[in-house]
């Protein structure tokens, strides 16, 4: 298993925020618009975590982290949980879903890099 995260979100914007924090604290990132084009990409190479977001097309985030947990060798990976909801009922479906963490939109740079490294044991 690589150091790679996989940050999965239909905004460019976002995907560019998310993967150049984490790139500049040191992490490799690959991308992915939807959850479908995630579910490739762990396929190729299985990440060392996973953000994604909810609200995407073709796959949402929770139809992402189901087909995910479903995948051998992702048993031990962190996925972490992007939304801008803030809804219990959804951070509950999530958890159960198989997300570690959660956020919420908007967040900070340090914020980010906190929730990835407490996740990834850095």
């Amino acid at each position: 298993m690589s150091g790679r995260v996989l940050v999965v979100d239909d905004s460019d914007s976002v995907r560019r925020m998310i993967t150049s924090t984490l790139r500049m604290a040191g992490y490799d990132t690959v991308e992915a618009s939807d959850g479908q084009a995630a579910l490739s990409q762990v396929r190729a190479s299985m990440p060392a975590a996973v953000i994604t977001d909810q609200n995407m097309p073709n796959l949402d985030g929770l139809g992402f982290i189901r087909a995910f947990r479903k995948m051998p060798g992702s048993a031990g990976v962190p996925v972490i949980f992007l939304s801008t909801e803030n809804a219990d009922t959804l951070k509950q479906k999530a958890r159960e879903a198989g997300a570690l963490g959660w956020m919420t939109k908007p967040f900070d740079d340090r914020k980010l890099l906190g929730v990835v490294q407490k996740v990834l044991g850095r």
